[in-house]
């Protein structure tokens, strides 16, 4: 398998979770197929250091539903960062950026970050 470092200092959050997304759809590659995952591994390292402006960090929110009423859930990135750290915030991004089908779920077990 491939290994693909990327170092996420300086980037925008937006511009880094296209990249790693057609990365890991096989969108760089010239044997793209939609059907098959590509043998590839992305390594994200200083996601801490991603370049997000404060008017994004407030504005920005998380939410979850637990199934039952009353049972939503809503976070604003800053606290979903404290609670949970740089790493949802960029997975969460790069999960919204791939194709809705069965082979998501394994395309996003590919994908490596460290803070």
């Amino acid at each position: 398998m491939k290994h693909v470092n990327i170092d996420a200092d300086g980037q925008k959050l937006g511009h880094l979770a296209v990249k790693i997304s057609d990365i890991l759809n096989g969108k760089n590659t010239a044997e793209f197929t939609k059907n098959k995952v590509p043998e590839v591994c992305v390594v994200v390292k200083n996601c801490s250091k991603l370049d997000i402006s404060n008017k994004k960090m407030k504005a920005t929110e998380y939410q979850r539903y637990s199934g039952y009423p009353g049972g939503r859930k809503v976070r604003t990135m800053v606290e979903e960062i404290q609670v949970n750290g740089f790493e949802s915030i960029l997975r969460s991004a790069v999960s919204g950026m791939l194709p809705k089908n069965r082979l998501k779920s394994i395309k996003l077990r590919r994908l490596q970050i460290s803070e």
